[in-house]
């Protein structure tokens, strides 16, 4: 059997590093905030460019030692906060001139098969990325059958999800399920085989749990909330995210809180009020990375990148924002 690997010595691939530095525009200086350090890419190629200063976040304490190097190097021009990106607001109390987020898992955590994100180990179910309340063990042998359908169909749009969740509980009434691939053989042996399908049975399951466990949702809403509070006028709020639900809510945030936000109807007057929109005119249109880039890095395939570039006026609280996707919150509630 192959040794498991807990290096963190992998090339970490930073999705789009080009187009979000052109879109960060450091060349003229100013402050910037990496709300997902991870392997430091994104921190490292802004603090190249010398009037730089950047702030890191990261929940994840196995980037620590990534972050300390950084430091060295660029001494009083990078800090690192070990916290929660929705906890930006207790890090930082000055306006900055960009913020990025690249959203989702990252290959240090992917690659730790120990931490149990991978469907591929065979060490004890986890999924913790860091400052979590509870693992994927505690979800799987504590949530009830209800709850455990619906975050796997909602989170993870697994259509099985009915089935996965039975099996679950009645897998666990005989023994605790503590191990990956203990919850792998439960998930395959609900699923209808799909010999024409690429995406392994376990994906969907996956990454239901890891959202849920993390509070991947309502992290983003908050996270990206507090960033725009923090954005100087003309300062950019950079994206990057890997799933459906997330695009969703940034693609909304930036639509609906942005000067040219469509009218609900073409027969309706025209709302005019300078004072209330959080974003200038938002270019709609996703970036995708390039064939060259997926060629090098597949997982980037699935990757969208969306900016937007904060208005002069004052910050108004997003209120629609979290009633349109309160469902979410809702369900990565922690109860059984």
């Amino acid at each position: 059997m192959k040794t498991q690997t807990t290096s963190l010595e992998f090339s970490h691939f930073p999705v789009m590093l080009s187009e979000v530095i052109h879109i960060c525009s450091p060349k003229k200086g100013g402050l910037f905030v990496d709300c997902t350090f991870g392997g430091g890419n994104y921190s490292n190629a802004i603090l190249e460019f010398p009037k730089t200063k950047v702030i890191a976040i990261d929940r994840d304490k196995a980037v620590i030692s990534i972050a300390k190097n950084l430091q060295k190097k660029f001494k009083n021009r990078f800090q690192f906060h070990q916290s929660k990106f929705s906890q930006i607001d207790t890090i930082l109390n000055s306006e900055v001139d960009a913020i990025i987020f690249d959203l989702g898992l990252s290959s240090i955590q992917l690659r730790d098969l120990k931490r149990g994100f991978s469907f591929k180990s065979r060490d004890k179910l986890d999924m913790r990325m860091g400052l979590t309340e509870l693992s994927a063990l505690e979800v799987i042998n504590n949530v009830n059958e209800k709850k455990l359908k619906l975050i796997l169909k909602i989170l993870g749009d697994e259509k099985e999800a009915s089935k996965i969740a039975k099996n679950i509980v009645k897998a666990r009434q005989e023994k605790k399920i503590t191990k990956v691939d203990e919850l792998v053989e439960i998930i395959e042996k609900s699923k209808k085989k799909n010999y024409s399908s690429k995406i392994n049975p376990s994906t969907k399951t996956f990454q239901a749990l890891r959202i849920f466990v993390n509070k991947e949702i309502t992290e983003l809403m908050e996270g990206i909330t507090k960033a725009t509070q923090l954005l100087k006028p003309g300062g950019r709020i950079i994206i990057v995210s890997f799933h459906s639900i997330e695009d969703k809510i940034v693609k909304f945030f930036f639509s609906n809180f942005s000067q040219n936000k469509s009218k609900p109807s073409r027969y309706l007057p025209e709302e005019i009020n300078n004072n209330s929109f959080l974003f200038e005119n938002y270019n709609k249109k996703a970036i995708k990375p390039s064939i060259n880039e997926i060629n090098k890095n597949n997982p980037s395939r699935s990757a969208k990148l969306r900016f937007a570039t904060r208005s002069k006026n004052k910050f108004v609280y997003p209120a629609n924002l979290f009633s349109k996707f309160n469902k979410y919150i809702d369900i990565e509630a922690h109860n059984a």
